[in-house]
Parts: C-alpha cells; structure tokens; sequence
C-alpha cells in the first residue's frame, strides 16, 4: 500500500536500520519502538553485541498497518490532554490492545476531531488550560449526544468519580494511573 507522503525509501538507503534511525524513520521516540519491539509489535534483529536492528520492508509493513491511511483497527479511542507525552503513552498501550487511537492537545481541537469523525470512546482530562475538561464535556453531549467520556485529572478529591458520572462521563481515573486499569476501562466501555 502507497499513501501521499510515504516514506518508501530509495533503493540506495541500508535495508537494516539501528534503533535511533528506526525511531526517526517512524517518528517516535526510541523507547516507544524498544516497547513495540518489545512486545512484538516490530519485529527486531538483535546483533552479536546486544544491539537491535530493523529491517526497513518491516518498518515500512508497519506503518501501512497503523500509520496515516494505514487501515484503521479497532474502535476510534480520543485523547485528550494538553501533556503530550501522556497522549503518547496512553496511545501506545491502546494501540497494543487494537484500538484506534486520535489525539488532541486541547478542547477546541478535540470538538474538530469530533467533527470530522465521532468516536466511540473520549479519554478526557480535566484540567486543560482554556476550555477544562468540564466545559469540554457539557459541549460534546450538547453537539454530539451522550459518546462514552472517561475523565482523568491528577486533582483527585472523594467527589471525582461521583462528580464525573453526575455530569455524563462514564468514570473517573486520577493520575498517574496504572495504563492497564484505562485500558480495562476503556474495554468494559467498548470492547475491541
């Protein structure tokens, strides 16, 4: 498969990549493909001396699976979180339980990505600067009806969770978390 912008190498380039120049052909950090690899998500080539190698037609596979027109997977999963490296991670271990997953750094970006296709489940963080996660999710259910909200803050008192379901969203996980108990969230909510 062949989309705009792919990154199908010349055949000049090395088929066999190190793993810094593997993050950077997938644009990831190195620890997120070191856990894909991990958990055999990318397949890696291991050296004499410990190092790890990936094969370029791998990576390339890799990418028309997941990447930017690749096909799409499970359900469509909405992070919402101005902390990008908590997207990130939240991302990650959705994807490796097969969900879609899109993300937003904010409320008004979240509503586009709405707009532009509903998902089944928003992962929806409280304190944003701007629009909070509250005004965020009195706006969707007034736009798009009742999509299932998980609400996370790292401002946890007793009242968050009953909080939470008072105004619509369907539970309440404060930070840090565990990423299994959002993933276990997420799937009794829907399943993949």
């Amino acid at each position: 498969m062949s989309y705009p912008g792919s990154r199908r190498a010349p055949t000049s380039e090395p088929d066999w990549l190190t793993l810094g120049q593997a993050a950077k052909f997938l644009g990831v950090a190195q620890s997120t493909i070191r856990k894909w690899s991990d958990q055999g998500r990318v397949p890696a080539f291991y050296t004499p001396g410990g190092h790890r190698r990936y094969r370029r037609g791998d990576l390339e596979a890799f990418l028309d699976r997941s990447g930017p027109g690749g096909r799409s997977g499970g359900p469509v999963v909405l992070v919402v979180d101005d902390d990008a490296r908590l997207r990130e991670f939240v991302r990650v271990n959705l994807e490796l339980e097969g969900y879609t997953v899109r993300e937003a750094a904010g409320a008004e970006e979240a509503l586009e990505a709405i707009a532009d296709q509903v998902p089944e489940l928003v992962l929806l963080d409280v304190v944003m600067p701007g629009v909070d996660g509250w005004q965020m999710l009195q706006r969707m259910q007034e736009r798009y009806g009742s999509i299932p909200v998980i609400m996370f803050s790292g401002k946890v008192e007793e009242t968050s969770e009953g909080d939470a379901e008072r105004r619509g969203a369907r539970g309440f996980i404060g930070k840090p978390f565990d990423p299994q108990q959002l993933v276990e969230r997420a799937k009794q909510l829907v399943p993949v």
